[in-house]
């Protein structure tokens, strides 16, 4: 429910009954938490990696049903709009050498996913957001042809009543008006999956949470749209702003967007998706024939489709994920915070970077939401998001309360050892923790990454030609080249 949903209204009474089965299905989630039914711990991590479409010149290409078809993996799938598709990996143990096996794996898979959307004439960037991208690109028409992504679209402009405004303030400033949701299809990212148990939820989550904001800005990639140089990681500011069911009135009320990095620490993993039922008014209330209270009475485990499809409308940066598998329940810490790319070795430098860090800081002694204040991490993400690598942050240090440190040196001073810690827990070969997080070391020392290149690159091709589209056409014809070479982003050569 919510992959293949139908494309129609809704009548006045489906709210109330879908709020009802919301309310049965979280006091559900609750006797599954007391009843300790949930699977036992597993280590295991997955990934997601979004990516896009463009041809030689490197614009877009609307083409997904193609491409797919000459995939034919179930492997790839399709994303919001035309030129969008993703990429899933099978869960993997965190253990052993599984950073260089994943490695591989998407290298493999990408290569092939390239040379078959090669006979379309088209090829796969792995990127935050396509550099070419145009107003005129990012239309209805050019959403995917399924009907989940008519009725998300329909649903969100229905709630907000009005059309969606982009206004984002960075390098340069973007104010444009959509009358659909299709912006939100510029944003590609790559989402890091981890299942947890009931009892390790909170401090992974609130680990996860309070680590964002260094993570987003190691690893900003994201630095362009619709021409203009905005944010280090432009897709946080635009997802937030294009899904974005409030009008003004209900944004100055304080009522909380879809998009939302939350505003408490977290004790368990009810209290967010307790939060998510009590603050959002359902988007797509679509009832199920399932009775979750019933089927606990009688010694199943309901599969509580109303509250995983609410849930999935709500795009916490850190989302909980309910899922049933071979009859076992299961929680799972989403990470969204990350963008695709550039290289198959920079995502999974990224991940070992996440992974062994949010254990080490999970398993502290003196938890790292006892010593940072909610407000502050989030203000660290947007730190992050807008000055990417050159980001500065607030951050605890002993008992002298908090310090402003340049993110590259709170990551390579102080959170890197905790990462290589954190996976010496998960039992990762010495050698692939080295390899992995050397390459954060590095963009740290250099001070570059994604964002960073995209932008030096770009600035120095605009001195040989005065066509901002020409120059960012180049740029991203460099960076499939540089992509599809391998070579970690800090190594790429300057344009």
């Amino acid at each position: 429910m919510g992959e293949k949903v139908v494309a129609s209204g809704f009548e006045p009474a489906d709210r109330g009954r879908y709020r009802h089965k919301l309310q049965q299905c979280l006091r559900g989630l609750e006797r599954l938490l007391e009843g300790q039914r949930f699977d036992r711990p597993r280590n295991l991590m997955g990934l997601e990696i979004e990516l896009n479409l463009a041809d030689s010149a490197g614009l877009p290409r609307m083409m997904n049903e193609e491409v797919l078809e000459r995939i034919a993996s179930q492997d790839f799938q399709t994303e919001l709009a035309q030129f969008n598709i993703e990429v899933n990996i099978a869960p993997h143990r965190l253990s052993g050498s599984v950073l260089d096996r994943l490695a591989e794996e998407l290298r493999t898979g990408l290569a092939y996913a390239d040379r078959m959307a090669g006979e379309v004439g088209a090829h796969i960037v792995m990127v935050g957001i396509l550099p070419t991208l145009e107003a005129q690109d990012l239309v209805s028409a050019n959403l995917s042809r399924a009907d989940r992504y008519t009725l998300l679209n329909d649903r969100i402009l229905a709630m907000r009543g009005e059309d969606i405004t982009l206004d984002i303030q960075g390098v340069e400033r973007l104010v444009y008006t959509s009358a659909s949701i299709a912006p939100e299809a510029a944003c590609t990212s790559t989402q890091m999956h981890l299942q947890v148990t009931p009892g390790r939820f909170a401090a992974v989550w609130n680990a996860a949470q309070a680590v964002s904001g260094p993570q987003v800005a190691a690893a900003a990639n994201s630095p362009f749209l619709f021409g203009r140089e905005l944010w280090r990681e432009t897709r946080a500011p635009l997802f937030q702003q294009a899904t974005d069911t409030r009008p003004q009135e209900l944004r100055s009320q304080g009522v909380r967007p879809l998009t939302w990095f939350g505003e408490r620490w977290i004790d368990s993993p009810l209290d967010l998706f307790a939060e998510n039922v009590r603050y959002f008014p359902p988007l797509l209330p679509i009832c199920d024939d399932e009775e979750p209270l019933r089927v606990l009475d009688d010694g199943g485990v309901p599969a509580l489709r109303e509250l995983t499809l609410h849930n999935g409308t709500i795009y916490r940066w850190n989302r909980p994920v309910y899922a049933v598998v071979d009859g076992v329940p299961h929680l799972r810490v989403e990470n969204r915070v990350l963008p695709a790319g550039p290289t198959v070795a920079d995502v999974l430098a990224n991940a070992a970077f996440y992974y062994g860090l949010v254990r080490s800081l999970a398993d502290a002694p003196r938890p790292i939401w006892q010593r940072l204040p909610f407000d502050v991490a989030a203000a660290n993400f947007d730190a992050g998001c807008r000055d990417g690598i050159g980001a500065v942050m607030r951050w605890p240090r002993g008992r002298g309360g908090l310090v402003e440190i340049p993110a590259a040196d709170l990551i390579r001073d102080e959170l890197l050892p905790l990462a290589a810690a954190g996976l010496d827990g998960w039992g990762i070969e010495p050698a692939d923790r080295d390899h992995y997080l050397g390459i954060i070391e590095e963009r740290c020392r250099l001070r570059s990454n994604g964002a960073e290149w995209q932008a030096a690159t770009f600035h120095r091709l605009l001195e040989r030609t005065p066509d901002r589209r020409a120059a960012l056409a180049a740029m991203t014809q460099r960076y499939r080249e540089n992509m599809r070479d391998g070579e970690p982003v800090h190594r790429w050569p300057a344009g």
